[in-house]
């Protein structure tokens, strides 16, 4: 697993595409909603800006490259040569997606490091902690569903929108209007919950036991993309 690790990593620095979707745009946009968290506050709250920096992160440094990533490996046929290792199916997978599961959380947590120093800290950290793995393990099974669909690195541009953008999309609606009305909808939605309880460990205010059940929704979207995953998910190119 190890070996494919370090060998995953090698190739992401190498690929100006997933360099991009895996640093420079997150950055970018977190580093937005930070010089004008004030805005954003305003708005909605903090707790706001950092489920939405944790969405972006993980829509797009995670999700979309983990789709790539895979499309890649599956057309020039690294995952067959793969699987005729001694390597296992589950370790051939994790040592793809650890590099770019490691790169999204230290992103994660030194962008919301630096809007804690600039505005104020977190008012329930392990809450936060809890809300971002669990965004985390959501967005990459996910991502083993989309790449069941996905053809080819460039069909991943595609195949990837309706969800990154769609998770954000969530995140900022019930960021903005909280859950007060349509509740069982938002929360519902993939990343309704998640954004919730990011919001709720930041601002405050509301019981640890209210929020940890906002974990539901998100670890049922888990098992529905791993289910998904595990029937959609193709080891070699289609012919």
């Amino acid at each position: 697993m190890l070996p494919i690790a370090l060998s995953e990593l090698i190739q992401i620095f190498r690929n100006r595409l997933v360099l991009v979707t895996s640093f420079v745009m997150p950055v970018a946009v977190s580093a937005f909603f930070i010089y004008q968290h004030e805005v954003f506050a305003q708005l909605a709250s903090l707790g706001y800006i950092a489920a939405i920096v944790m969405f972006t992160v993980c829509g797009f440094g995670l999700y979309a490259t983990s789709v790539t990533t895979l499309a890649s490996r599956r057309q020039n046929l690294f995952l067959k040569r793969l699987r005729s290792t001694a390597a296992s199916d589950a370790g051939i997978l994790t040592g793809l997606l650890l590099p770019v599961t490691v790169i999204a959380l230290v992103q994660v947590v030194a962008i919301l490091t630096v809007l804690a120093v600039v505005t104020t800290t977190p008012d329930n950290i392990p809450l936060l902690v809890a809300g971002v793995v669990a965004t985390l393990v959501m967005m990459l099974g996910l991502g083993l569903a989309t790449a069941g669909l996905t053809n080819s690195p460039e069909h991943a541009q595609v195949t990837t929108l309706p969800i990154s953008l769609g998770t954000i999309a969530v995140a900022s609606w019930v960021g903005i209007s909280g859950t007060e009305d349509l509740t069982l909808l938002k929360r519902l939605l993939p990343g309704g919950a998640a954004t919730e309880l990011a919001v709720n460990a930041w601002n405050g205010g509301v019981a640890v036991t209210d929020s940890l059940l906002l974990l539901a929704p998100t670890l049922a979207w888990v098992v529905v993309a791993v289910a998904l995953a595990s029937r959609m998910f193709r080891w070699e190119p289609r012919r």
